[in-house]
């Protein structure tokens, strides 16, 4: 049986905190509630973690101020700060302070799990060399080097038509989130940032144009969906 992830859990909002606890432990999380920075620091010194999801304004020890001491004792632990500040110097402050991702206040537990699971997928990326590349039909998509390669042909990509593929590869023949993908590139779903993804995802279509296997369609009210072949 495979082991459970293990998820430190700090937020002194007691309802909140309940509801996060056990939705992650019906999402197969071992999901452990703290309800202030100095508990969850005490609490990470005693066990093994997998992952932190932190309140950002705490009694006795604020989300920044745990994180900065755990980066002291592991640099590598993912980091997700949930908070109701929304302001951009906010937002960039915790990434300063060794997020790996932020969410703003209020969210949906699916957003909460959708980041979840996509900073695990990228865990895992970077300790397996082979998921570093993916196979989109006819084509080779190297995420490190940020080519897509199709026979004798690459093809340099931008940083963001980069991100947005492998996300989409990372989903694919799946749905993948509009907000979702708009909150993990460009941190905010506003609606210019929304017309930016469209404009990122039709240069993908033509870059994937040589394989008339594969599509990029759009789900209406949702997202998007990287149609591919199953190369097994």
């Amino acid at each position: 049986m495979e082991e459970k992830l293990r998820i430190l859990l700090c937020e002194d909002d007691e309802n909140l905190g309940m509801l996060l606890r056990e939705y992650l432990q019906a999402k197969g999380y071992d999901a452990e509630l703290y309800p202030d920075g100095e508990e969850g620091y005490k609490a990470f010194l005693k066990n093994k973690y997998d992952l932190c999801v932190f309140d950002v304004m705490m009694p006795k020890k604020d989300g920044f101020t745990l994180a900065q001491e755990i980066r002291a004792v592991n640099s590598e632990i993912p980091i997700i700060f949930l908070t109701a500040k929304t302001l951009k110097e906010d937002i960039l402050e915790g990434f300063k302070n060794g997020a790996d991702d932020y969410i703003t206040k209020p969210f949906s537990m699916e957003e909460l799990i959708f980041r979840i699971e996509a900073i695990l997928r990228r865990i895992k990326g970077k300790k397996t060399k082979e998921s570093n590349t993916y196979k989109i039909g006819l084509f080779t998509f190297d995420t490190q080097k940020q080519i897509l390669s199709i026979g004798e042909k690459s093809t340099k990509l931008t940083t963001k038509e980069s991100e947005l593929l492998g996300l989409l590869c990372a989903h694919a023949n799946e749905i993948l989130q509009r907000d979702f993908a708009l909150k993990t590139i460009w941190i905010d779903d506003n609606y210019f940032n929304a017309r930016s993804m469209d404009v990122y995802i039709t240069k993908l279509r033509k870059h994937l144009k040589d394989d008339p296997t594969i599509e990029i369609i759009n789900i209406h009210g949702k997202g998007y969906k990287l149609i591919i072949p199953d190369n097994e």
